[in-house]
């Protein structure tokens, strides 16, 4: 399932096959469309679209190509529009500086204006913003006063990403991000976190490869769907995940599950969910700003049996591994963890454990010859080079954390055929000595990014 958050379906160029574009959409698993108008007949006719059609949602606002437009007697109809029961965003708005069919000034008057329009009625805002990186910015940090919104068909560099994402955007991925000439924009897109990105077609412009030159369509989603996972190194159905969450969440529009999950699958593995509860306070934890990851929600009402959990994950043997992992510290619940793990050995499966290797500390014993037979890899999580850093970082509650780590490494290679540790990359971590902590160890070392989980 795809939503398009951004085409413009009410233009002359889908007039002689508007109603088999939205059908090939629909078999082409487009849930919802965002239709957004520019202009005033674009936004009258972007009304009537949506007013028509279940799953398409209007934007109305004045492209800054027309800002010199926006007079008051436009900016009234603009607050009429903004009534329509389907309207979830103002947009498109914003600047151009690439044409300047508006002058610069007239383009920012216009962008402010209609922001405070949005902000009026609680709406998110949808911006378009070329070669006015600087002014772009600037307007938002101003005026947007938490304000939500999107950086549509997003061509600044990673440096605008991150301090859009700063002020809570979004930003939205074209078809642009196909094109040979686009390594940077892939190199930004790699960078967005998951929580942050969206994706779009623009249609009828910027038509993706496979399909460069021809008019665009929803249904052309899947071409920069598919480009965006792989450079993310995620499956499709990851992307579509990941993105469909974050637009019902921007627009508002569709069904949200408040249900947290057990089992989850992401690319080719199993994800177990045991505890929300940890040892850990850290800083970089995505617990501590979401409660999803890859789209799945992990919040729990309440911990699942090991019977719920065996019933989740159905069939081992259907993923490269499963693994228990989750936004909680599974060793926790020691006993449903080893219940779980002996029972998906015995299916055929493969176990792997994410933890923060205090297990030992936290059963007050030495658990690893329990886990034998049973498990088949441990990542452990270092995140220090030293106990002081780790204590900072990580602030655990138990005493002597990171010492504890370092002995359950030394006694799970005894008793795990394999275990690596990781270390998120982070400015206070010094990589060069936790590299030396991992050759001490015998283990192998895996930098994880900052702000990216799954």
């Amino acid at each position: 399932m795809f939503i398009d958050t951004h085409c413009h379906l009410e233009m002359y160029a889908f007039d002689k096959d508007r109603d088999e574009v939205m059908k090939r959409a629909a078999d082409s698993d487009i849930t919802y469309i965002i239709n957004a108008g520019s202009d005033i007949e674009g936004n009258v006719k972007g009304l009537q679209l949506s007013g028509k059609n279940p799953n398409i949602y209007s934007a109305v606002g004045i492209h800054p190509h027309d800002a010199k437009a926006l007079d008051e007697s436009l900016y009234k109809e603009l607050k009429k529009w903004i009534k329509q029961p389907k309207v979830v965003a103002v947009g498109e708005i914003g600047l151009d500086y690439y044409y300047l069919h508006s002058p610069k000034g007239v383009q920012i008057e216009a962008f402010r204006k209609q922001i405070a329009l949005a902000k009026d009625k609680g709406l998110p805002i949808i911006v378009h913003s070329r070669e006015a990186k600087n002014d772009t910015l600037q307007v938002l940090r101003e005026e947007i006063v938490d304000t939500p919104g999107v950086l549509h068909c997003f061509s600044g560099d990673k440096e605008m990403a991150k301090k859009a994402m700063e002020l809570g955007f979004y930003i939205s991925i074209a078809g642009t991000v196909t094109f040979k000439n686009a390594g940077e924009l892939r190199e930004t897109t790699k960078y967005i976190p998951d929580e942050f990105l969206l994706i779009e077609t623009d249609a009828p412009y910027l038509s993706p490869v496979p399909v460069r030159g021809k008019r665009n369509e929803p249904a052309f989603l899947k071409h920069t769907a598919r480009a965006v996972a792989k450079i993310r190194g995620i499956r499709i159905s990851d992307l579509a995940r990941i993105t469909t969450l974050n637009a019902k969440k921007l627009f508002r529009i569709g069904e949200i599950t408040e249900k947290g999950e057990i089992a989850y699958k992401i690319r080719d593995s199993l994800y177990l969910n045991i505890t929300n509860k940890c040892t850990n306070k850290c800083g970089f934890c995505i617990r501590s700003r979401t409660n999803y990851v890859k789209g799945h929600n992990l919040r729990l009402e309440r911990e699942p049996s090991a019977l719920q959990i065996i019933k989740a994950v159905k069939n081992p043997k259907a993923y490269k591994e499963v693994v228990f992992c989750g936004i909680g510290e599974p060793m926790l619940r020691l006993d449903v963890v080893k219940k779980v793990a002996g029972w998906v050995k015995d299916h055929g499966g493969k176990v792997r454990i994410n933890t923060n290797g205090q297990g030992n500390l936290i059963h007050k014993r030495n658990i690893l010859p329990e886990l034998k037979g049973i498990v088949d890899s441990f990542s452990i999580s270092l995140d220090a080079e030293d106990e002081k850093k780790y204590e900072k970082i990580c602030k655990p509650t138990i005493k002597g954390a990171f010492n504890g780590i370092i002995s359950f490494i030394k006694e799970a290679e005894k008793v795990v055929p394999e275990v690596k540790i990781t270390v998120v990359k982070i400015p206070e971590i010094d990589m060069d000595k936790c590299k030396a902590i991992a050759k001490d160890l015998g283990v192998e070392l895996k930098v994880r990014k900052f702000n990216v989980v799954g």
